[in-house]
């Protein structure tokens, strides 16, 4: 028997046309080789950070925007340069944590996580704030500035609010040497979440993100098709126009694209032309215009859209526990917690668990989710979604407060 099992090839087969090319380069995933449209945005804060690592001292940015504004893509972007300044002793070196919202089932992993970032270590939440505040007061001549990315920050609200008050007063520690950059949604979180007297002390360095614009929606898409033929100029200038009446958000514009090319593949696999017609044809605007009404008209997204508040945020819900447990079934009464959670940071009032299992009965009976009927209303009841998270999305585009939990 072999006692190890053979290496996998990690080679990719490389892009052959330019259809494929444009697949691979529009994929919301994909890394680009530059930022078009925020060099602003990013000239601030590599100038705030560079600062704050020179200097030994703490800061707290706060980056907001509405999302696909490019505002965690342009901070990577900056940490990439930090990073090969680093290597070239053009810097002093730093420590860099990454903590995602999106990624803890409780915001206070928050402390976990960053205590094992930089040590090691792992402990509960409650222990590691009280080993992160020792080791914040405690002068340490040798310790490096320590970088903490807190995205999707909108996550970590909680009914005492120590969480984000931590994360923003640690930096003002003298011995801290803490810089953080939370990234949120919304631009007034602190104000909303913690006192105005609260939020005026902590020292807040703020950047918001502006929605794009039409014209920074097509600089965006063609610096992604740079080299490639494939599309009309008028069929990305009409995507753009479609997205930034709508939203500004470079990823819808970059989703409706990549599926014009795939509408455009099928296209040519029922060719009845001249090959040569077939080999000069490009995405058009009737592609883009096919690629929207999918995207917005199906009959999921109206249902989602028609839909009341509270059974738009029950199904919000169901994505979240989804995405936390990595199942497809998820319990009633987690979704209920998840509920009151995003009511909570939301500022809203929770309905009553007999309400929820109403909404719960409402969208299973419309087949928005799939539920077991004969143990409604049990907190173990399992539920599982018969939607696409990204068409829960495109139904919630004019929310963009609630959108943001999807």
């Amino acid at each position: 028997m072999a006692s190890s099992l053979p290496d996998r090839p990690v080679e990719r087969r490389e892009a052959a046309t330019d259809l494929e090319l444009a697949r691979e380069r529009l994929h919301v995933g994909a890394v680009p080789n530059s930022l078009p449209c925020r060099e602003e945005e990013f000239a601030d804060i590599y100038g705030q950070l560079v600062a704050a690592v020179e200097e030994g001292t703490g800061a707290c940015i706060y980056v907001s925007g509405v999302p696909g504004t490019g505002k965690t893509a342009t901070f990577y972007g900056v940490l990439k340069l930090l990073r090969e300044q680093v290597q070239c002793d053009a810097m002093l070196p730093f420590d860099f944590v990454e903590i995602n919202g999106m990624r803890l089932t409780d915001p206070a992993q928050a402390y976990s996580v960053l205590w094992q970032g930089l040590t090691g270590a792992r402990c509960s939440p409650a222990h590691a704030e009280q080993l992160l505040l020792s080791h914040f007061t405690t002068p340490s001549p040798d310790r490096q500035p320590c970088i903490v990315l807190v995205d999707e920050l909108d996550l970590l609200v909680t009914k005492r609010q120590s969480v984000l008050y931590n994360f923003f007063e640690w930096p003002n520690l003298a011995h801290s040497r803490l810089i953080v950059v939370a990234i949120a949604n919304t631009m007034d979180l602190p104000e909303r979440m913690l006192s105005n007297k609260i939020s005026s002390r902590l020292g807040l360095s703020r950047i918001t993100f502006q929605p794009y614009t039409h014209h920074q929606l097509v600089k965006i898409v063609e610096s992604r098709l740079s080299g490639i033929e494939a599309f009309d100029p008028k069929a990305v200038e009409l995507c753009a126009r479609k997205v930034g009446a709508l939203s500004g958000d470079a990823r819808r514009a970059l989703d409706i694209c990549r599926r014009a090319v795939e509408i455009f593949e099928a296209g040519l696999k029922t060719w009845s032309g001249s090959p040569a017609k077939a080999s000069s044809a490009r995405i058009e605007m009737s592609h883009i215009e096919r690629a929207v009404k999918e995207m917005f008209a199906s009959p999921f997204v109206q249902a989602v859209r028609h839909a009341s508040l509270h059974q738009q945020i029950f199904l919000v819900a169901v994505i979240r526990q989804v995405r936390s447990s990595g199942a497809t079934q998820v319990l009633f009464g987690n979704v209920v917690e998840e509920h009151e959670y995003v009511c909570r940071s939301q500022t809203m009032d929770t309905p009553s668990t007999s309400v929820l299992t109403g909404i719960c009965n409402y969208l299973s009976t419309h087949r928005l989710i799939l539920s077991e009927t004969a143990a409604m209303g049990d907190p173990n009841q399992r539920l599982q979604l018969n939607v696409q998270p990204q068409d829960v999305s495109a139904a919630l585009r004019d929310n963009e407060s609630l959108r943001r939990f999807v």
